[in-house]
């Protein structure tokens, strides 16, 4: 009973989360659809623009209006509020989930996340919530702080290490992240641990850099630990829009990326770049954040998501 009012509660966070979201697209078709409006090019122009300024994007707007268009013409949509119906499946239909992130870690071996992002996206907080999470289904946590250029990051993954129970791996500032990797490793591997995630720096001004000590990281993880990494998640910001979908083609290019994280949906109009992601970018969702609480950081559930949108 207790679980089912949690996601009760939860829900209602999500709804109220994406109230801007609400407000920008949904309110928007329907201005566009009220009363006895006929399906003409008119409408298809007014939708193509609200989608797309809701940050859908073109690939998965232009495949609506097709789709329109041809129940249309098959005489499968007499009325204009049937086309809301079409946009709903249609989103379901991207976002429909595949398997929750956390059911495929094995409680048995050590299973290794490592974290990517620029900096600025909430990545550290995410990693505290990831770890409190995990720790509260009775998994063992432990936190490697492999941001070594700023000494905030390394502060701020004590903090969530001990509000998490979870030990943290740190080296001095300015030390290579690397090093620090291989001894959470061995250190990992001689504590039983479960569950490793691996905070990374996000400076992005110095990008090859950047995605060579990436690189680098993720060579070393293999090395010491068959396997690993066996996720890499990529926390983007929903407020930044168009900037989310380019990063996380980046990312993705350069080290490979099996997740992403989506932070502050409560704080944006935009989003429609949960379609969009999923859509453009074949990379599953795997968490969202939808507030500051701990509990505000889900697993994503893209029927849920959908629903608390309309």
């Amino acid at each position: 009973m207790a679980e089912g009012n949690e996601k009760t509660s939860f829900f209602e966070r999500l709804k109220k989360g994406l109230s801007k979201t609400r407000q920008s697209l949904i309110r928007n078709v329907d201005q566009i659809i009220f009363g006895e409006r006929v399906i003409d090019a008119d409408l298809f122009e007014e939708l193509e623009e609200t989608l797309i300024a809701a940050d859908l994007g073109p690939t998965f707007t232009y495949e609506l209006i097709d789709e329109i268009k041809e129940r249309v013409k098959r005489k499968e949509l007499d009325n204009p509020e049937a086309l809301k119906k079409v946009l709903k499946d249609q989103m379901i239909g991207i976002l429909r989930p595949d398997g929750k992130p956390d059911e495929e870690i094995p409680p048995d071996r050590l299973h290794v996340i490592m974290m990517v992002g620029v900096n600025g996206t909430g990545k550290t907080t995410t990693i505290g919530k990831l770890a409190h999470g995990f720790a509260g289904r009775g998994r063992r946590v432990m936190l490697v702080a492999a941001d070594t250029f700023r000494a905030a990051a390394i502060e701020q993954l004590e903090v969530w290490g001990r509000r998490s129970g979870a030990p943290v791996v740190k080296q001095k500032m300015g030390a290579d992240p690397s090093a620090v990797v291989f001894d959470a490793l061995k250190s990992a591997a001689s504590q039983e641990v479960n569950i490793l995630i691996v905070d990374t720096a996000g400076r992005l001004h110095t990008k090859v850099n950047l995605m060579e000590e990436l690189k680098k990281m993720k060579r070393i993880m293999e090395r010491e630990s068959p396997g690993a990494p066996h996720q890499i998640l990529l926390v983007l910001d929903a407020t930044t829009g168009q900037n989310a979908i380019n990063q996380a083609r980046m990312f993705r290019d350069e080290v490979g990326v099996t997740g992403i994280v989506l932070t502050k949906l409560d704080g944006t109009a935009k989003g429609g770049i949960v379609i969009r992601i999923a859509r453009e970018l074949g990379i599953p969702i795997r968490y969202i954040g939808v507030g500051e609480d701990l509990e505000d950081l889900r697993p994503f559930d893209g029927e849920q998501f959908v629903n608390a949108l309309f």
